[in-house]
């Protein structure tokens, strides 16, 4: 099973669970396991092939799973802790029963399991600013999450090259931030080509309440990022008086950092406010709201004379300060609406963070550190080994990737929490998530050859804490579950022949010169600069 149960004891017997078996017990808990076994189509009654019974004393995500000869009984400390005990019901069940089979009877082993997880936050964050993916991609996502009990769908909505949501109060955004006419093709230190094709979309704010509501039912958050006050291209596109001096940009074409940044001045913050009360109005309750911070290049804030004079006017001494003031103001304006921020470790380096402000160590967990020891919750999120948008090997046989090598051992002898910290750092450590940029990741099929089956690797990690025992067994039995899915995962030995397209570059350097570089660039909170 993946993620593995904390306790998991076999037991004498079975039970032949048939589709549209009943399920009884508290409405709310019938409802998630209804969602959890939606293949075998389960009905509710007042007694039947599973019983569910409520223990708020167990914790809301934790559960408890009995089956023998007389049924099976889920006891669950919530709504979640029911849909979690569902899932892992299903695992129980042979791998066909992932399929659709009208009518089918599938035999339960008899067995006791009581399980919670170690971490809050099980993320995956998908990047649809560089590359959109539909709607009915999200919601196939979240059910490949739900299967794994990942809980955090991190949605980047945002970036130079893309805005993918309406927005009814500036329309601009998506009639003009939404699309570009080419998408660059060629890779770092290589002859620019382009593919000259126009590439573009939105989720317009019904969609997104439709994915956060599809999402909730599979107790999955949505947490959006608009990343500012960088990556603007795309915004300034539309409404470039929220820039600096007001001159025209077009939504980016190319990959890199790019110098486009928003004004910090009172105009652009209306704006940003006016974008997050349409997000939540969409989204529901929207717990967190992530708001970017990263690779901020500020030399036309610097150059400015009006906003020196508004940093002069606020006492801050540097742009740097500047953007920290920029950033916890926008904080403060969410905290009033019920949602903590979110942002990238760039902006707990320039410091002035509000305490309560999530922080995303990227560049590596010695910054992670840093934020823990001052305070703040992280989620574990750096290039190594959670980027999976790097290719999981030095071959051009690999889709072109970013980088490399990430492969699923990496992912699963990762340490969210690593045991050299204090106890107090590591009571910071709300959880874990793997993040899939988008430069080279332009469909679903190469989406799917990306996520998994180290998602499978960062599932166990942040449900168990640490990849349990037997990890590589079970989980060459659970990629017979994926077939079933209908997922085009690596396979172990490599890409099939129709996953080698568009090959992929070795890098030349390794991961560890990669992480000792932007580590280096974590004690410094002016290191960012444009590449483009």
């Amino acid at each position: 099973m993946i993620p593995r149960p904390r306790l998991f004891n076999p037991l004498s017997g079975s039970y032949e669970l048939a589709s549209g078996a009943t399920v009884s017990g508290p409405a709310e808990m019938v409802g998630a396991v209804r969602v959890a076994l939606a293949g075998l189509d389960p009905l509710p009654g007042d007694s039947g092939a599973i019983d569910l019974r409520h223990d708020p004393a167990l914790g809301s995500e934790a559960y408890k799973l009995v089956v023998g000869s007389r049924g099976v009984e889920i006891t669950a400390g919530g709504r979640a802790g029911a849909f979690y005990a569902g899932q892992t019901l299903h695992q129980l069940l042979p791998d066909a029963s992932y399929r659709f089979s009208a009518g089918a009877t599938w035999s339960v082993p008899g067995v006791r399991i009581e399980d919670s997880p170690r971490f809050a936050w099980r993320g995956l964050h998908l990047d649809v600013a560089r590359h959109f993916f539909p709607k009915r991609e999200i919601l196939r996502l979240v059910d490949l999450m739900a299967v794994h009990k990942l809980n955090r769908l991190h949605l980047h909505l945002a970036d130079d090259q893309g805005w993918r949501v309406e927005s009814r109060a500036y329309p601009l955004l998506n009639e003009i931030s939404s699309h570009r006419p080419r998408t660059m093709t060629n890779l770092r230190g290589e002859p620019e080509t382009y593919d000259d094709l126009p590439h573009g979309g939105h989720y317009s704010l019904d969609d997104l309440a439709e994915m956060a509501a599809y999402a909730r039912a599979r107790e999955i958050v949505i947490v959006p990022e608009i990343d500012v006050p960088g990556h603007a291209s795309a915004i300034l596109a539309a409404y470039p008086s929220l820039g600096v001096d007001g001159e025209s940009h077009t939504v980016l074409d190319r990959w890199g950092i790019s110098p486009a940044i928003l004004s910090p001045l009172p105009p652009t913050v209306e704006f940003l406010t006016t974008i997050f009360d349409e997000l939540a109005g969409a989204l529901g309750e929207t717990p967190y709201v992530h708001i970017g911070g990263d690779e901020v290049v500020l030399d036309h804030w610097a150059a400015s004379p009006e906003i020196t004079a508004y940093r002069d006017s606020l006492g801050l001494a540097s742009v740097s300060s500047l953007q920290s003031w920029f950033l916890r103001r926008l904080a403060d304006l969410l905290a009033e609406r019920g949602s903590r921020a979110v942002v990238w470790d760039e902006a707990f380096v320039s410091g002035g963070l509000r305490q309560d402000t999530l922080v995303m160590p990227w560049r590596g967990m010695g910054v992670g550190r840093r934020a823990a020891a001052a305070g703040h919750d992280v989620v574990a999120t750096p290039v190594f080994p959670l980027y999976f948008d790097y290719a999981e090997s030095a071959s051009r046989d690999e889709p072109k990737s970013l980088g490399d090598v990430i492969t699923v051992a990496d992912v699963a002898a990762f340490a969210p929490a690593p045991d050299d910290w204090t106890e107090e750092e590591r009571s910071h450590v709300v959880g874990a998530q793997a993040q899939l940029w988008s430069e080279y990741t332009a469909d679903a099929r190469t989406l799917d050859y990306r996520a998994w089956p180290r998602a499978c690797a960062l599932a166990e990690v942040a449900w168990h804490g640490a990849a349990g025992e037997g990890f590589a067994e079970r989980l060459e039995a659970h990629l017979r579950r994926l077939d079933a899915l209908g997922v085009e995962y690596r396979p172990s030995g490599g890409p099939r022949p129709w996953q080698r397209r568009r090959p992929h570059r070795p890098s030349p350097h390794t991961m560890a010169d990669i992480m000792e570089r932007l580590d280096r660039m974590t004690h410094d909170a002016e290191s960012t600069r444009p590449s483009i």
